[in-house]
Order: C-alpha cells, then structure tokens, then sequence
C-alpha cells in the first residue's frame, strides 16, 4: 500500500479521535513517561494491518518500538501475542483507539474472506472483493481481502468497463452497451457486463463481453450458464452470497465470486492491546 496513503489515513483519523488535546491522559502522565503493551488476540482469525496499526505509533512518538511475533496474513488463535510495543505513554494512549480500528478492520475482512475461500476449496471459483467499500478506506480493504486469500476486483471506474443494469437500461440493450463502450477504449482494457436471466448471457456473449456477471441468479440458472458459456468468457457470480450458499454456487463452475458484504458490513476480529504493568 501507497505510504502517503497510509500516512494521510492515520493523521485524519488522530485528528478525529484526538482532536486539540487528550484530557484523560495529560493529567496523568508527564511528556517523558515511557510503558510497554501487547497487542493480542481475543478470538481466532487472519491477521491484516499490523504494519499500519505500528505507523500510529510511529507518527507519534520518534522513539517508540515495536517486535512484532505475527505477520499479515498469519493465522491467529485466540491468546496468540501479536507485538508487543513501547514508547511514551501519551503517544500509546493516543494512538490506541485509531490502531485498534483499523487492525480489528483490517483482520475482519481478512478472516472473514479466508472463510469463504476455504468454502470453496476444491473449485476454480476464486473469491473477489466489488467497490461497495467504506469511502477513504479502499485501499487497505482490498489489501486485506487478498491478505485472506481472494482477489480484487476493479479498484475504480478506471480499470475495466463493467456494464451494470443501469448502463444497460439507458443504452437500450446488451449490444448497443458493448458496441458504444468498445469504440471508446484501447484495445487492453476488458469489458464485464452484468445480466439477469441467461437470454441476457447469450446477449452478452455474442456482444463480445469479456466477463460475464450473473447477478442474483439461482445455482441451476448459474450451472446452465456455466455450460452455455462453454469457456467463450469469464463468469462471475454475484448477488446474494452467504456463507450458507457460497458452496454451492462455486460447485456450478463459475470462474470468480464477488461479495460485496467482505468489505460493507463485515464484523471486526476481536483484538486488544493491553499495558503490561511495571
């Protein structure tokens, strides 16, 4: 990830959370008071954003430390020390809060994108993330669903022409979409396009679509499009994937699963960081 990136995200969020002043702990602790902490796991899960939860600390205090015993994209079981830190006291406090959101963020999405990976073992689906992502927070939410083992899918509407049901709608078809885009763009960029039901994906194939997006089907429309398809474009199912169903539609043959749900509501790994007393 991009450092100024990272750097710009921690600073906005210190600003947030500390503001002009930390009225709790100035009261307390003299500018030169030092103290060490863990940073441990509460529950099992796959580690992602321990670097960046370290730079917090670093952009507050020149002196602070840090060993850390786990790695991004490391297991974790619950009780597992992840680092363990020291610095100034005020510069640890401070910086707790913002850490922690973004670690137990990070690691959430990771946990919850190796679950759906391992749901899927044994097929060619691979995992993928979509752009329902948390404004500002893009970056490190894909980098966290490929530390969990999955794929990104476009960072932006730069990267690749996809074709939703709006695009399509206003276009007045299919064909009219792809034909209209393909005269726009260089020859390296792909276009994806979004059907419904499988007079939709017959429509895009002979369009020339190079993904092909099943939106919201049922498992048996999925497999009939698979076959359909017969390996003329890549498919992608998305819509509707729980971790309930998720097997199921990778047992249909499709090339790729996005699941928006990785990265908009997905529940933060339990994490802690605690002071070790003296």
């Amino acid at each position: 990830m991009n450092r100024f990136y990272i750097d710009n995200l921690i600073k906005n969020a210190l600003l947030e959370d500390v503001n002009y002043r930390d009225i709790s702990s100035e009261g307390l602790f003299a500018a030169d008071h030092t103290s060490r902490a863990r940073f441990i796991a509460k529950a099992d899960g796959v580690l992602c954003g321990i670097g960046v939860a370290l730079r917090v600390f670093e952009l507050l205090d020149e002196s602070f430390k840090a060993e850390a015993f786990k790695k991004d994209s490391d297991a974790l079981v619950k009780g597992d020390t992840i680092a363990e830190v020291s610095g100034k006291t005020l510069a640890l406090l401070q910086g707790e809060r913002t850490a922690l959101n973004l670690l137990q963020h990070m690691s959430g999405i990771a946990t919850a994108t190796a679950a759906a990976v391992r749901e899927t073992a044994g097929t060619k689906a691979k995992i993928c993330d979509t752009r329902k992502t948390l404004p500002g927070l893009r970056p490190v939410q894909k980098y966290a669903v490929a530390c969990g083992g999955g794929r990104n899918h476009r960072f932006n509407l730069s990267d690749a022409v996809m074709l939703k049901d709006n695009h399509i709608d206003a276009a007045g078809s299919i064909t009219k979409a792809v034909a209209a885009v393909r005269a726009s763009i260089g020859h390296t960029v792909t276009v994806e396009v979004e059907t419904r039901n499988l007079p939709e994906v017959r429509e895009a194939l002979e369009a020339g679509a190079d993904i092909i997006m099943l939106d919201n089907m049922d498992t048996g429309t999925m497999a009939k499009a698979v076959k359909f398809a017969a390996g003329k474009a890549v498919l992608e199912a998305s819509g509707g994937i729980t971790m309930q169903n998720i097997a199921a539609v990778a047992a249909t043959g499709v090339d790729y699963i996005s699941i928006g749900a990785l990265t908009h509501s997905v529940k933060a790994l339990d994490i802690s960081m605690k002071f070790i007393k003296n």
